[in-house]
């Protein structure tokens, strides 16, 4: 059972970027996902999550209004599409999978990613 994630890059501030996080299985259908990140020196930290259907979504506070989390249930691939992109957003990106879990508790997410560099430049 694996996670993969990518479409991290370098981009401009008030750019945009996609990453995707593909499933290696279809069980992952049925789990909640998300994407936390971390930036140099802080701690890792919740970005957004969605329910195994898609219907219902929650973003961290920092990315509200910018960040979209959606998932495609018949490519088993979950997306974070990131819109006006901030130096502050810079981060390894990770996406996360629970059978059970829904929420912003990284220690409650049993499934990991390998992440993805996102760098966003003044």
């Amino acid at each position: 059972v694996q996670l993969q994630a990518s479409g991290g890059g370098l981009v401009q501030a008030g750019g945009s970027l996609r990453l995707s996080c593909a499933a290696s299985s279809r069980t992952f259908n049925s789990y909640y996902m998300g994407w936390f990140r971390q930036a140099p020196g802080k701690e890792r930290e919740f970005v957004a999550t969605i329910s195994w259907s898609g219907t219902t979504t929650y973003n961290a506070d920092s990315v509200k209004g910018r960040f979209t989390i959606a998932r495609a249930r018949a490519e088993n691939t979950v997306y974070l599409q990131m819109d006006s992109l901030k130096p502050e957003d810079t981060a390894v990106y990770y996406c996360v999978a629970d059978p059970r879990y829904y929420g912003t508790k990284r220690e409650n997410y049993a499934y990991w990613g390998q992440g993805t560099q996102v760098t966003v430049s003044s």
